[in-house]
Parts: structure tokens; sequence; C-alpha cells
């Protein structure tokens, strides 16, 4: 089922922010936190620090009516840096790619900061962009067709 939730990127203290949202929503994390010493370390790229292994890749936390928090670790140690009005992002899950496309495609009028549609090695066709508006837009969608 299609859905938009929002993404938190966070200068690494991500986990001590999702355990206070969890524990004022009251609620539990839809699955166990990921973190970055699970990505598959690409050809050339350079070694991760023990500190940069353990933060979180992902984490996603339901709050309020069907909505879910999701967030990052976002580290400077891997070229991010945040300020304000960068440290969010609404993440659409469309249930087809041929939507995903097609809100990409639209999104991407006068977009900067684009990352392509492609396939992650979580399994999902992920892309991403800013639009001409400043809004960050995430694209993740599971579906094979």
């Amino acid at each position: 089922m299609a859905r938009t939730t929002t993404y938190l990127n966070f200068a690494g203290n991500t986990e001590q922010a999702f355990e206070f949202y969890r524990a004022v929503f009251q609620t539990e994390y839809s699955a166990p936190i990921s973190r970055m010493g699970e990505v598959p370390s690409g050809p050339g790229a350079p070694a991760m620090s023990e500190e940069d292994k353990r933060a979180v890749l992902h984490v996603a936390l339901p709050i309020l009516g069907g909505h879910v928090l999701m967030g990052t670790d976002a580290l400077e140690s891997m070229g991010h840096k945040l300020v304000e009005g960068n440290n969010f992002a609404l993440n659409l899950q469309p249930d087809t790619r041929a939507e995903t496309e097609r809100l990409f495609n639209a999104l991407s009028e006068g977009a900067t900061e684009v990352m392509a549609l492609r396939e992650q090695f979580w399994g999902a066709y992920f892309g991403s962009l800013r639009d001409k508006f400043g809004v960050r837009w995430m694209f993740n969608c599971e579906a094979k067709a």
C-alpha cells in the first residue's frame, strides 16, 4: 500500500532521538535498527571507522494515525553537512515503479541535488531530489514492476 513517511536526518544522535520519540509515542520500532556497518562496501571505498559502523543507517517508528517517522545518521565523515532545513525529507513509497517514475519526473522539474532512481542493496528502487522550492523528496519503491 502506498504511503508517505517523514525521514529525519541527525548528526550522529539518531538513536538517542528515536529512543526519546519511542518513549513519547509509546510505540515500538517497525524493525531492528540498521547500522552503517551493514552497508556493503563498494570497490575502492574508504574504510569506515568503528564509530561510523555503529551509526544508524535506518530506523522506523510508527507514531500517530499510521504515520511513520524514519531516520538516519547523516555524518560529516561520510560527506554530509546538516543545516536547518536539510535535516528532513518527505519519503514517498508508491505502489508501482511506474508511479514512482511519474512522481520523480514531475518533481524533478527545476530540481537540484538529484539522485537518479536506481536499484539499491536493500531491494528497493530509490532516488531523491530537492525540488525547485527547496523541499527534499525521497522515493522508495519496493515493487519489482
